[in-house]
């Protein structure tokens, strides 16, 4: 009861004419910004928080809220037509959307995208209202010995992202890793392997790393193949609806996805991110026909985009409850509520509950903003994919470089991402999935940094990460999943449903 009475304040916040403009206008701002290669949430809302001086607290954080999901509704849409993810948490999207916007069903993957995070953020927003502080007791949980573990269990289950050769899989997750290595070290503050190259002490730009990778690559890989091949996506478009059979096989993977990003929202460190790479996973894994995946499984959309949409959504519960931030947009959203005079943490439910609950209400609408503006849209993305690709790769370069130039205002990170443009098209010569490494390359910082922490606080004491009972289980599942990717009848299975599909 007490729930609805909260909600009803929470409502009655969100819907004036001022706090609704606010929330269209930043879920209109999140879609562009999702769709613009390069210019991430962070970036936008770090440029915005001079103009919430003139705004109250509520509106300001409606409006960057908005920001925030719509950016997740947006980065699916260039990564399903043009292979190149607008926000990092929809690079596992381009696997598959990217495969069916070939095969001329771009309108399906965008509306079960658009459909699936809708249904996912409604979700989480009532989990957010509802379980806020039982699910913040469980984050408590997670130190860094749990964190460490965790990671380690997502980069083994990162191995069944790719299709083919396990040992490629393998290959490409340790070199992801050694490219997170570039860097700054965490504790001692010596750069490392940076060879005296300033651009390089802050460590590689994830969007530089996956806009060579995917974008310039696949750019290059299209360029290399007659021109009847090339443009094989851009004509015979079937349909902008999903059919019955769609919405059948999408519908169990976004309830899936949501279950999944609910819950690792809450976690710090990227939770929307983690939580589109968990649902391919195991989306794949549940699947009777693994082969499909990457081949344009409308499964391999429908998970990845409701468990980031739900992640997005949740990932505000440990900021809204305890004043700590998951991540690095929710860490500007905490210095959004310090310059309007609220202390971020557990009396901000009690202290400003107009605020607090219009917040969460505000959300609801705002993802409806989201479905109506972003479904009638989809015939006019996929009129770009009319365009020839001879004029269509030129925009699609320029457009990468503009936003790879604003992330530091520098021409070194474009220069990078040509770089690893070059090594895109080697690993699409040499069969090789480049999603395995992102992951690597995402996790192998934060894996460092818990486990030097747990070192740390056990006195480098190695068994504390098999005397605490959650670090244990994690550890297990780890090693048990790792057991059984090894056993000879299952990778022999794995290679025939594999070359079954190619």
């Amino acid at each position: 009861m007490e729930l609805l009475q909260n909600l009803a304040l929470g409502f009655d916040t969100t819907l004036t004419l001022s706090n609704l403009a606010y929330a269209f206008f930043g879920c209109v701002l999140g879609t562009l910004i999702g769709v613009l290669p390069g210019l991430g949430p962070t970036a936008t809302i770090a440029m915005l928080l001079p103009s919430i001086y003139a705004l109250d607290a509520t509106p300001a954080l409606i409006m960057l809220a908005g920001i925030y999901y719509g950016s997740q509704y947006g980065g699916s849409t260039t990564a399903i037509l043009i292979n190149v993810p607008g926000e990092a948490a929809s690079v596992v999207t381009a696997l598959d959307g990217y495969q069916m916007a070939r095969q001329g069903r771009a309108g399906p993957a965008l509306a079960v995208a658009g459909l699936g995070s809708f249904f996912a953020g409604s979700v989480a927003t009532l989990v957010l209202a509802a379980f806020a502080p039982p699910l913040t007791e469980m984050a408590f949980l997670f130190g860094p010995a749990e964190y460490f573990s965790l990671m380690v269990l997502g980069l083994i289950g990162a191995v069944v992202l790719a299709s083919g050769s396990l040992l490629k899989a393998v290959a490409m997750i340790i070199l992801g890793l050694l490219l997170g290595q570039i860097n700054t070290d965490v504790i001692s503050g010596v750069p490392r392997f940076s060879f005296d190259i300033p651009e390089l002490s802050d460590g590689i730009n994830f969007v530089v790393l996956a806009m060579g990778l995917f974008g310039f690559g696949e750019i290059i890989a299209n360029l290399g193949q007659p021109a009847e091949h090339r443009e094989v996506f851009t004509k015979d478009v079937k349909g902008l609806w999903p059919t019955k059979d769609d919405f059948r096989q999408a519908a169990p993977a976004v309830l899936r996805g949501t279950l999944l990003g609910s819950v690792l929202g809450v976690l710090p460190g990227g939770g929307s991110l983690l939580s589109s790479f968990a649902a391919y996973t195991l989306e794949k894994k549940l699947s009777d026909t693994p082969e499909k995946f990457g081949k344009g499984a409308i499964q391999g959309v429908a998970g990845p985009e409701s468990a980031n949409n739900a992640g997005a959504q949740t990932s505000f519960i440990p900021m809204l409850t305890l004043g700590i931030p998951p991540n690095s947009v929710m860490a500007l959203m905490v210095g959004a509520m310090t310059i309007k005079g609220i202390q971020p943490g557990p009396q901000v439910m009690s202290s400003n509950p107009e605020l607090f609950w219009g917040l969460i209400t505000s959300m609801w609408i705002g993802n409806l903003m989201l479905v109506i503006l972003n479904l009638p849209l989809i015939g006019i993305w996929i009129r770009l994919l009319t365009v020839p690709y001879r004029f269509l790769f030129p925009a699609i370069l320029t457009f990468c470089c503009i936003g790879l130039y604003t992330l530091n205002n520098n021409n070194f990170d474009v220069y990078m991402s040509v770089l690893f443009g070059l090594l895109g098209y080697v690993f699409y010569k040499l069969k090789c999935e480049p999603a395995p490494l992102l992951l690597g390359f995402i996790l192998g910082p934060m894996m460092e940094e818990n486990l030097r922490r747990a070192l740390l606080l056990s006195r480098g004491e190695w068994g504390a990460f098999v005397t605490r009972p959650l670090s244990a289980g994690l550890l297990a599942a780890a090693v048990l999943l790792l057991l059984i990717m090894t056993m000879p009848n299952l990778r022999r299975k794995r290679q025939e449903a594999f070359q079954e599909g190619d």
